[in-house]
């Protein structure tokens, strides 16, 4: 096989989103909006660092990078954080919905029940006009 080709059995991007949204749920950011005024919601932010500091963030956001997010969400892990306890309703956003879609159907699939994501992410919001903090 070249170096072009493709296993038969590998999964495109497009597909495993489209997988992950037809089993998660999406709001916009208009609805998170008013969603986060709910004591139990938490809305993640789970894109890297520097993204932060470039682009700021959604006051009351909690950062919790991507590659983090299983390990501090699960409470047999060792680097489990209490503020993210199963008794949220966690909303994952990215930069564009992309990376939060994919990380929602994750953390479903490891039995969390109340998971969703923002459509269009962290770009959505600010097309929205919505508050953004200034870089960290």
């Amino acid at each position: 096989m070249s170096q072009n080709q493709k296993p038969s059995s590998e999964v495109s991007l497009k597909a495993l989103l489209e997988v992950a949204c037809a089993e998660i749920t999406e709001h916009t950011p208009a609805e998170i909006k008013e969603l986060l005024l709910q004591d139990d919601v938490l809305l993640l932010d789970i894109r890297d660092v520097r993204e932060l500091g470039r682009e700021g963030k959604i006051p009351g956001s909690y950062h919790c990078p991507r590659g983090m997010l299983e390990f501090w969400i699960a409470p047999d892990s060792p680097y489990y954080k209490e503020a993210l306890s199963p008794d949220h309703h966690f909303i994952l956003h990215c930069a564009s919905g992309w990376r939060s879609a994919l990380a929602a159907k994750t953390l479903q699939d490891m039995g969390l029940q109340r998971v969703s994501h923002m459509n269009g992410g962290f770009g959505a919001w600010k097309e929205c006009g919505l508050e953004v903090e200034e870089k960290p």
